[in-house]
């Protein structure tokens, strides 16, 4: 219990860094008008198409299936992408966690093919950090010689998650789908159902402590000591401003932890922001600062690396769907992020861990599918399709509940929130 717990708060730590940078970016986004224009020129064409594609049958266009990849392209298709954006930005404005994790789940839902999915995701997550992420002081605090050791061994880690999917697409289809779908089923069963406890701790008033980002800055961990005390050159030197002759760390530890985070990133398409920082700090020993210098370092190479080098150049990345999704996310985000001015913070800890449940019930709900198509199981079609259907329901309904209260509460309250602007 206790070590599932530390790593509850580890991956918590991670998810709330990664929302705390898209909500920068995305302001950075807005905020500028130049980056806006750009945004514009790419989704017009795009906006255009859907109304062609309502009128006309038998062409082809951007995102078409001829174009670029194995999916067949519709206005209803980009309309939801637009959705499952807004979705994840309501969730990391709102919670400050975990919207990320439910984007290629949501897209799965909607119909689009696994390996598309995470493409696709990747590819929205190095989109964003190209056009919003704002470089300025941070990078001062960012060590060459960190940054180069972990970016060789996450480059690495796209590769051989790169691979890894592609290999299993390549073999079947379908198992690629059960893959993703069970490593997804894992990490959010795990997640969610820790979320709750804490939640229902929170309401008797035994609250958990969760914020484990400024406890994790205030001094070494344990297994941090113990990895700067393995000697095994070449040894890295950082945070020499903070530390009287700095820290030290063997590259060989930081690359492998790149290698991780490159692979947890070319597998579920979520950029491995969420994993980086937790890892820095309680792993490597970093300070916050060099920390999060390197976060936004990684976040561009990784998912560039992984998008462009694994996905786009095979045909796995749908563009208009990327497109939909930048432009969803970057209003929900900030109505989110406005939200949580207004509402309890317990009420934000529960929806956190319905939206998470929900996301692992939607892709528990397909795995008997997958393997009854597999000839895994022999369970009656009828079963298996409403098993899935139910899974949808669950998982969308919850969605749209957590959307309509996050837009109520923000419309009620925009006096208010006007004011404190």
């Amino acid at each position: 219990m206790n070590l599932g717990r530390q790593v509850y708060q580890f991956l918590l730590a991670g998810s709330q860094a990664y929302a705390k940078w898209d909500l920068e970016v995305s302001t950075s986004i807005l905020k500028n008008r130049k980056k806006l224009l750009i945004l514009l020129a790419l989704a017009v064409p795009v906006l255009a198409g859907c109304l062609v594609e309502a009128f006309a049958e038998g062409h082809e266009m951007l995102g078409g299936k001829a174009a670029y990849a194995p999916a067949f392209y519709t206005s209803t298709i980009f309309l939801a992408s637009i959705a499952v954006g807004l979705a994840a930005g309501l969730i990391t404005g709102c919670i400050g966690a975990g919207g990320g994790f439910i984007i290629t789940p949501a897209l799965m839902a909607v119909g689009v093919k696994g390996i598309l999915a995470v493409g696709t995701d990747l590819f929205h997550i190095f989109a964003k950090a190209i056009m919003g992420t704002t470089i300025h002081k941070k990078l001062g605090n960012v060590s060459a010689k960190l940054a180069i050791a972990f970016l060789v061994g996450s480059i690495a880690g796209t590769f051989i998650g790169g691979f890894i999917n592609k290999g299993l697409y390549n073999k079947d289809p379908l198992l690629s789908e059960l893959f993703i779908s069970t490593i997804y089923a894992l990490l959010l069963g795990f997640l969610g159902f820790y979320a709750l406890f804490d939640f229902l701790r929170a309401t008797r008033g035994t609250a958990a402590q969760t914020q484990t980002t400024q406890n994790a800055n205030a001094g070494l961990t344990g297994l941090s000591v113990k990895m700067q005390s393995l000697s095994v050159p070449p040894m890295i030197t950082f945070d020499e401003d903070l530390v009287p002759g700095g820290r030290r760390i063997s590259g060989w530890i930081v690359a492998a932890g790149g290698v991780i985070v490159g692979l947890l990133a070319a597998i579920m398409g979520v950029g491995g922001g969420f994993v980086t920082f937790p890892m820095f700090v309680y792993v490597f020993g970093v300070s916050s600062m060099t920390t999060v210098g390197t976060d936004i370092l990684q976040i561009i190479f990784t998912a560039g690396f992984a998008a462009v080098g694994q996905y786009a150049i095979y045909g796995y990345v749908f563009y208009t769907l990327a497109i939909g999704m930048l432009l969803g996310s970057l209003l929900g985000i900030q109505i989110g992020a406005l939200t949580t001015k207004v509402v309890k913070g317990v009420h934000i800890r529960g929806f956190y861990a319905m939206s998470i449940i929900a996301g692992f019930i939607n892709r528990v709900s397909v795995l008997p599918k997958k393997l009854v198509e597999m000839e895994v199981l022999n369970w009656n079609p009828t079963v298996v399709n409403a098993i899935e259907q139910v899974g949808n329901y669950v998982f969308w309904g919850v969605v749209a509940f957590f959307g309509f209260w996050v837009f109520s509460k923000f419309f009620v309250n925009l006096g208010k929130l006007r004011g404190e602007a």
